[in-house]
């Protein structure tokens, strides 16, 4: 049996799999193409006090509440300043089965790459400052390696499920907040009126 250059051109599009690279702190990671959604400039995010400090904030993507990571701050690094070529890069990650759309904070983009499995070396369990859990290993970029990251295992299942009871916690508050606010003046309109008529409609 023979095998046909087609057939061998889909297998070898079978293992190639498809990176996109950014900058985070001066060096290069890779997430798979598969796990990303789109790629947004860095606006407005909001902040949430309740939430871990590698969370930057939320923000509003089409009506949906993102949380955006500041992975800098996750790897043990100075917290990313936002400057002309940062963006988000929106990806999905794994939370007891369910899909999770979160954002990622980069300091610029760089490109898509076509990796093969013999592409892929193991990771290095020295001088990086990121947890080897969090990679899936890493593959030559130019003269340096960049890091392929396990979007998965970057932010784990029990960081995932406090994220929202944090975001839910903030609304209430900001919901509070107003009440009080409403109550205050309220109250203060209330007192205006007794001092100027003597009683209160």
């Amino acid at each position: 049996m023979q095998i046909t250059n087609e057939e061998t051109n889909r297998a070898t599009e079978q293992t190639v799999q498809q990176y996109l690279t950014f900058m985070i702190g001066g060096e290069e990671y890779a997430v798979s193409l598969l796990k990303v959604r789109e790629i947004i400039e860095y606006d407005v995010v909001t902040e949430i006090p309740t939430t871990p400090p590698w969370v930057r904030g939320v923000i509003n993507l089409r009506g949906y509440v993102v949380p955006v990571i500041d992975l800098a701050v996750k790897f043990r690094l100075a917290p990313s300043v936002a400057g002309k070529l940062t963006c988000i890069v929106i990806t999905e990650v794994e939370c007891d089965g369910e899909a999770t759309v979160m954002g990622v904070m980069a300091d610029s983009v760089r490109q898509v790459i076509d990796l093969k499995p013999e592409d892929i070396e193991a990771s290095p369990s020295f001088g990086t400052s990121v947890k080897v859990d969090y990679l899936l290993g890493m593959a030559r970029s130019g003269k340096k390696f960049c890091l392929l990251l396990d979007t998965d295992k970057v932010l784990s299942s029990e960081e995932l499920l406090e994220l929202p009871d944090a975001l839910e916690k903030s609304v209430e508050s900001d919901a509070t907040e107003v009440s009080s606010e409403v109550a205050v003046a309220a109250t203060t309109e209330t007192a205006t009126d007794f001092e100027k008529t003597g009683s209160v409609e």
